[in-house]
């Protein structure tokens, strides 16, 4: 099975970093890309698009939980080197969502799956979670919907 379209985008954007001679973007590109082949190898598969982004958004994740903790030790350095780690990263997620845009999507699946309290919270989020994949924040839309069926 060839590439996911997205794997490839990373790949040319390696060289054109390699070409451009841009030490921290290219750092930061294989950086990705060894987390990619991290999981091709771990799981033996060719991952997906759906896949790769997944793994971007883990990545985009734990850099923010970085910068809060060097933010709170005083290291702010390195807090400016996780920020744009995360730019380099962003730029190969899909367009992250606006407020109105993930409240639409909550009470669409809220409608469909049915949900009416807490018990039906893990409906809601299975049926979410594909579509906000790399373009929410997923503890603030659980967030969101505990709100709602609370």
């Amino acid at each position: 099975m060839p590439d996911s379209p997205l794997k490839a985008q990373i790949n040319e954007a390696m060289k054109a970093a390699m070409r451009a001679k841009e030490k921290e973007r290219l750092g930061t590109i294989r950086l990705v890309l060894a987390e990619i082949k991290k999981v091709e190898v771990d799981e033996r598969i060719d991952p997906d698009d759906v896949r790769v982004t997944s793994i971007l958004d883990k990545m985009v994740k734990q850099r923010r939980d970085s910068i809060k903790q060097f933010t709170d030790a005083g290291r702010d350095e390195l807090a400016a080197k996780e920020q744009s780690e995360i730019e380099v990263i962003q730029e190969f997620l899909p367009q992250p969502l606006n407020a109105e845009e993930i409240a639409s999507l909550i009470e669409e699946a809220i409608a469909s799956t049915g949900a009416a309290n807490m018990q039906d919270m893990g409906k809601v989020m299975g049926l979410l979670k594909p579509q906000m994949a790399g373009r929410a924040d997923m503890g603030k839309v659980s967030g969101l919907i505990k709100q709602r069926l609370g």
